[in-house]
């Protein structure tokens, strides 16, 4: 059946315009994608994308010789200490102020119990390092604390029956072993090596240049960056310095 002309004119006109609308969305979409795509690309980076992660502080090292401060300073304070001397006692805090004022330099401490002070210097040396062992190196820097803090020194040692407190079954194994008298005997004699005879003594080691450099006696936070320039620019010391016991102040300077 042939359909009269005015319904075929409109039916072409409805087909035109459905091609023309067709092909403006066509030409829309052509035209605007580059500009999504080119949107998306140009958009900045999250502040997570931008930021690099902090890095992780360095690991203290556990075991003795046991360290306080940063294991990657450059410069590390040795000390020869003996827990029943009592200019050790002095100056164990006066040292550690001055360490956390000095983030550039360590303190590493080594046993020198001295004959006049046993056999209770060295039973003090033997339970700060057991405690080390199993609490690592806050417990064992907590306990020469609480040894300096309550021993009547010069070789009286602790209270009677005054036990460290909590002592846990592990520390008690280890106080039972030889394993600290291997440890305490090591460092005594790498003291007696170095020509160490009295506490406390400090060895300043530079871990730049490899120089090092012993001082006698409790040392000044001045006298001790006096100390350290010497190493570290390599001059030579006209003689090893000396600091009476009686000149440590408040030190951190």
């Amino acid at each position: 059946m042939r359909l009269p002309g005015s319904v075929r004119s409109r039916r072409f006109v409805l087909l035109a315009l459905l091609t023309a609308a067709l092909l403006l969305v066509a030409a829309a979409w052509t035209f605007l994608r580059p500009h999504a795509a080119a949107q998306v690309e140009a958009r900045p980076a999250s502040h997570a994308e931008t930021v690099p992660p902090t890095p992780s502080p360095p690991a203290t090292p556990s075991g003795p010789p046991w360290r306080y401060g940063r294991p990657d300073a450059r410069f590390t304070v040795v000390e020869y200490a003996d827990l029943e001397c009592s200019f050790c006692r002095t100056y164990f805090p006066v040292l550690k102020r001055w360490i956390d004022s000095h983030p550039e330099v360590n303190w590493q401490w080594h046993h020198l119990p001295l004959t006049m002070h046993e056999p209770v210097a060295s039973a003090e040396a033997r339970l700060v390092e057991c405690i080390g062992e199993t609490g690592g190196p806050a417990a064992f820097w907590q306990a020469v604390d609480w040894v300096y803090a309550r021993t009547r020194g010069d070789g009286q040692g602790l209270p009677e029956r005054l036990r460290y407190p909590d002592l846990t079954p592990a520390t008690q194994q280890c106080l039972d072993s030889d394993r600290p008298d291997a440890t305490i005997r090591t460092q005594a004699a790498e003291a007696a090596r170095n020509g160490v005879t009295a506490t406390p003594a400090l060895q300043l080691r530079d871990r730049e240049t490899g120089r090092t450099l012993l001082l006698h006696g409790p040392v000044e936070g001045d006298a001790l960056l006096s100390a350290l320039d010497l190493i570290s620019t390599g001059a030579e010391p006209s003689r090893t310095p000396d600091m009476p016991a009686a000149s440590i102040g408040d030190m951190p300077r």
